[in-house]
């Protein structure tokens, strides 16, 4: 990797608490992170530890406390919540571990949607939708509602529908969680391949050791903070 590039995300010195009850629970503190285009990344650490509101936070699903978060260039404490709103539809894409697919639309639908809110022409939404298909090997089953998917296919349309709007980098929150071995693996293959082939940008949270042992670079949260970084 070109250690002239610009790093596609940076936090610097980003915190997030939260009220319970009198206590005041610091979830992140004090966070600084740069991750370059094309890495995969893993966020790991126990449960408690900060992962998911730090990828929440990277992902402008949530607001700092402290710090600030700069996206390919743009600074996301400076955006208001339509702004917010917009600057994740054409940059950010998220993979969630309950899919969050939309029951009544087909797995091609499902994927073509965001396409749709970014107002690209029909034309395009289907040649992308047709590809995106083919590349998470869905391509026969498009027409399928998700209630007629498993777990596995759910999760590969998912990633299929992050990627619609040609992110500039995937968030997965736990994207393996609800999968079985032979299923994750399989997930983790079309990731890798499209990682490796398009050089997208994956950052995961994740305590699954399948996941981790494919990261080329792990971070590990402790009690909000960075404990350990590996590449």
């Amino acid at each position: 990797m070109n250690s002239n590039q610009q790093p596609v995300i940076t936090t610097r010195g980003i915190s997030r608490t939260y009220q319970q009850g009198p206590v005041d629970v610091r979830a992140v503190d004090g966070v600084d992170l740069s991750i370059l285009p094309g890495e995969f990344t893993a966020l790991v650490g126990p449960s408690g530890s900060g992962k998911t509101t730090l990828l929440n936070l990277i992902g402008g699903l949530d607001r700092p406390t402290a710090g600030e978060v700069v996206i390919d260039g743009t600074r996301l404490n400076d955006l208001d919540e339509n702004a917010l709103i917009q600057f994740r539809l054409h940059h950010i894409g998220f993979v969630f571990q309950a899919y969050n697919l939309i029951p009544v639309l087909s797995a091609a639908e499902n994927i073509e949607f965001i396409m749709l809110l970014q107002k690209a022409s029909a034309k395009e939404r289907r040649t992308r939708t047709q590809q995106l298909l083919k590349d998470v090997g869905l391509e026969k089953l498009g027409h399928a509602r998700p209630t007629q998917l498993s777990g596995g296919q759910q999760q590969r349309v998912a990633v299929a529908r992050a990627l619609a709007s040609k992110p500039a980098f995937v968030l997965a929150d736990e994207p393996t969680a609800n999968l079985d071995s032979h299923t994750a693996e399989s997930l983790l293959d079309v990731m890798e391949q499209l990682n490796r082939d398009e050089g997208m940008t994956f950052v995961f949270s994740t305590h699954d050791p399948r996941v981790i042992a494919r990261a080329r670079r792990v971070v590990t949260l402790v009690d909000g903070r960075i404990d350990s970084d590996e590449a």
